[in-house]
């Protein structure tokens, strides 16, 4: 049986910036279908940014974006009732969306700010490669080098 296509989604871009990779984050940011909120979170977020870098605040997002998206992670193969974690090159659109991901739990992790506050700390951060979601692509690439030797197995 043939396997089903997978359509690639049509991104809206945010009404503000007319940026695709923000109305992304917004969507990612959005819980309960709350998407208002998310966008005030996230513009005010933004609006700290500038105030605090005195710079576009746009770039200084896209610059996290790129800072924090892994290059290499591990997936799990099972060869010979043994599990090996193989280490394989991230696809694109999975390092937007794990970069997201982690500079989005890394801010609602964080307590007693509100979380724009929290959110811009962690875009600023992320723009100077520091932080917690930076950590965090780095351990990834960390275990990916330790499993070098697996490499091989990969298809």
């Amino acid at each position: 049986m043939r396997k089903k296509r997978n359509y690639k989604r049509e991104h809206l871009p945010d009404f503000k910036f007319n940026n695709v990779a923000l109305g992304r984050f917004i969507n990612y940011l959005m819980e309960d279908g709350k998407k208002a909120v998310a966008e005030k979170v996230m513009y005010d977020a933004l609006d700290i940014v500038k105030e605090k870098t005195k710079s576009d605040p746009s770039v200084i997002f896209d610059k996290a974006l790129e800072n924090v998206a892994p290059l290499v992670e591990v997936g799990t193969k099972r060869i010979g009732g043994a599990n090996y974690q193989i280490p394989k090159e991230v696809r694109p659109d999975r390092k937007f969306t794990l970069a997201s991901r982690w500079i989005i739990e890394v801010a609602r992790n964080k307590k007693g700010k509100p979380m724009s506050e929290r959110l811009a700390e962690e875009l600023m951060s992320a723009a100077n490669n520091e932080g917690a979601a930076i950590k965090k692509k780095q351990d990834t690439h960390r275990m990916a080098e330790a499993n070098r030797a697996f490499a091989h197995f990969s298809r």
